[in-house]
């Protein structure tokens, strides 16, 4: 987890893998001790220190490495990139985004899921790709020299009560102006997104979603982005008001009928179904947390992108807030045609898109 999302909290570890924070401090502990973690706080100007934030230490670097088969990192390069992670600039950004995905993987931590006597059950948060990830995989070239590339702050897929919803994170802090985040709706809506997942915009207060919703209203006047929009607000502290955290009813779906506001509420589990439907045996990741992650390199999901979508039978509508979500034409999980089912041994391509390098802070 360290090597894929560079950053977690102390907190963020024992949601996602301890009974206790007391726990998750003492295993962590041996681990620095080892040289398998790096430990680190920021200091404040008033007094006192941050949680402590772990990135993976150099003989976890080295231990990764040998796992994949690859040349481990020269001891001064990665010293200084773990220098660098200290005072990175998106530092609290990233961890902000890792807070949101490990709220959703703390529903399958798997001490809580052995003491329910519930061991081996697979649900809740079975993708979590991380912004590098993404931006390696969801480009489309459009010709002329000129291509798009989606950098969303992560892509997860959540499963819940048979249904499975993917996503792209958008996590708003309110450093960006509104016109750069709603800008970004002309990347997604020049990729096909509606074949990978839905958007999700998380904003760091209610005011500034109202802000965020009206400004994307006045963004999709007159005409359909192809996709679906989803917008919700944390408080203060982070949290999302509600006891399973993004996973609960704080979703509002962002249509141009909807305005600033939403009237109704949907769990994250009830949002659309956008994207490819994988089995968990066929994905070949080595990443935790990827239970239904599809092969990048799959001929399929390379269609998907660089192939056009074919247009809708009927034009796409919206309902209001308050309509039943199954009345939302565009957002209608009838349709099966679309829904991919990978082979157990995906075939590869003929070339491979350049790879960017592994650790950046």
């Amino acid at each position: 987890m360290l090597a894929e999302h560079k950053v977690l909290t102390t907190n963020q570890i024992a949601a996602i893998e301890f009974l206790s924070v007391r726990r998750a401090q003492d295993r962590l502990r041996n681990l620095r001790e080892l040289g398998v973690v790096f430990a680190f706080r920021e200091s404040y100007v008033r007094g006192g220190t941050s949680q402590t934030r772990y990135a993976l230490g150099y003989l976890g670097a080295r231990l990764i490495a040998a796992q994949r088969a690859e040349k481990p990192p020269a001891p001064k390069a990665y010293t200084e990139s773990l220098e660098r992670l200290a005072l990175w600039p998106k530092l609290e950004h990233q961890l902000g985004v890792n807070d949101f995905f490990c709220a959703l993987a703390a529903h399958r931590n798997p001490a809580r899921l052995r003491e329910e006597g519930r061991e081996g059950e697979v649900g809740g948060l079975t993708q979590w790709w991380s912004e590098k990830r993404c931006t390696e995989f969801f480009w489309r070239y459009l010709g002329a020299g000129r291509e798009t590339r989606l950098r969303p702050d992560g892509y997860g897929c959540w499963e819940e009560a048979g249904r499975a919803v993917r996503f792209f994170l958008e996590h708003d802090t309110g450093t960006e102006s509104l016109a750069k985040v709603t800008g970004k709706l002309d990347d997604y809506s020049d990729f096909p997104t509606d074949a990978f997942g839905v958007l999700l915009f998380s904003v760091h207060a209610p005011r500034r979603e109202i802000a965020l919703r009206t400004a994307l209203h006045r963004a999709l006047v007159g005409h359909d982005p192809g996709f679906v929009i989803a917008t919700a607000a944390r408080d203060p502290y982070g949290a999302y008001g509600h006891a399973d955290g993004p996973a609960g009813p704080i979703w509002g779906l962002c249509t141009p009928r909807s305005g600033d506001s939403a009237s109704r509420r949907y769990r994250l589990a009830e949002l659309p179904q956008r994207g490819p439907s994988v089995e968990h045996s066929a994905s070949n990741t080595d990443q935790p947390l990827n239970e239904a992650a599809f092969d990048p390199d799959d001929r399929e999901m390379s269609r998907r992108i660089h192939t056009a979508q074919p247009e809708p039978a009927e034009p796409a509508g919206y309902a209001d807030d308050d309509d039943d979500l199954d009345d939302v034409t565009l957002y209608d999980d009838a349709d099966d045609d679309d829904v991919y089912r990978a082979p157990v041994a995906p075939a590869r391509p003929d070339t491979q898109r350049p790879r960017r390098s592994r650790w950046a802070a």
